[in-house]
């Protein structure tokens, strides 16, 4: 993919042997079976137990213009809304941007704190994805999960960059990133190692 402004990147935190989230995710434990809490245990562990470490990291997951991500990301709610969520983030979510989230269940706009707005998308990655480059004008798009909406972006070929955050941890089953995408050539532009985890950055080139 050409290189130009109002890319499509990809951030995503991962096992070492591939998997965002455990099994046995709830509303507790978000991210399932990784020894954790709602914080994101130990999968997400450098974000919160070492965030100075990691800032530059950190501070690119909010530098998007406007942001992609799947209902189970969104929250645990499933089917037809029938109860009122507005994310695990709270009243001020950390993006300040629109939020495009894939559904099956129409729902209007829900305005937020801080500039964030839920934007709900009931007719697919495409039409998700066109939505948020006109609302990033030539800031990127940043799609940030789960794996399974990571994974349709990139067997569609419609991501530019992908960011890896990986966790020196196996989970050993879950929801895994790359399942069921055709094969892909990659080139390494950045790679950064910390305590807690390693920071991988691939330009996607087919």
């Amino acid at each position: 993919m050409s290189e130009r402004t109002g890319r499509v990147i990809c951030d995503i935190t991962i096992s070492a042997d591939g998997y965002s989230a455990g099994l046995d995710q709830t509303e507790e434990r978000p991210f399932g079976e990784d020894g954790g809490d709602g914080s994101g245990g130990r999968l997400h562990a450098w974000m919160f137990e070492t965030p100075d470490e990691n800032r530059a990291e950190i501070d690119q997951l909010a530098a998007a213009r406007a942001f992609i991500m799947g209902r189970n990301m969104f929250g645990p709610v499933r089917g037809a809304w029938d109860r009122r969520w507005n994310g695990w983030w709270g009243d001020d979510p950390p993006f300040h941007a629109p939020v495009f989230v894939l559904t099956h269940h129409a729902r209007e706009p829900q305005p937020m704190d801080g500039g964030t707005t839920f934007h709900f998308v009931t007719d697919g990655i495409e039409s998700a994805l066109a939505r948020a480059r006109a609302a990033a004008g030539d800031g990127d798009v940043a799609v940030h999960g789960g794996a399974s909406t990571v994974n349709q972006y990139l067997a569609a070929g419609l991501i530019d960059e992908l960011r890896l955050h990986i966790a020196p941890l196996t989970l050993g089953a879950g929801t895994r990133v790359f399942e069921g995408v055709p094969p892909l050539r990659l080139e390494q532009v950045t790679s950064r190692s910390a305590s807690l985890v390693t920071h991988v950055t691939y330009r996607v080139l087919s």
